[in-house]
């Protein structure tokens, strides 16, 4: 009678330790999924919940402010005066 108990302790322990690894499996998958969600083409990324700009913006004390943001070899400079007039260019490294 005890080999039976222990032998049915053993398939219950089986399928308990298998049904963790299986559950551990999807966790994973979807936090990449989440990580791979967001474009490339967002201009800010999301830390703590909250939209953090993906350039070195620097803002000045008048309300202007320059940010550079790098793209490989590419960088592209955004530039806003205290007027409100915005220029965006971009130059590309070979």
């Amino acid at each position: 009678m005890n080999k039976r108990l222990a032998v049915a302790l053993s398939v219950i322990a089986g399928f308990g330790i298998a049904s963790m690894a299986l559950a551990q499996a999807p966790q994973q998958q979807q936090q990449q999924a989440q990580a791979e969600a967001t474009p490339s083409g967002w201009s800010y990324t999301i830390k703590d919940g909250k939209r953090v700009p993906k350039g070195n913006r620097v803002v000045n004390a008048d309300g202007s402010w320059r940010e550079e943001i790098r793209q490989g070899k590419c960088v592209t400079i955004k530039e806003k005066s205290a007027a409100g007039e915005y220029k965006e260019s971009r130059s590309c490294d070979d």
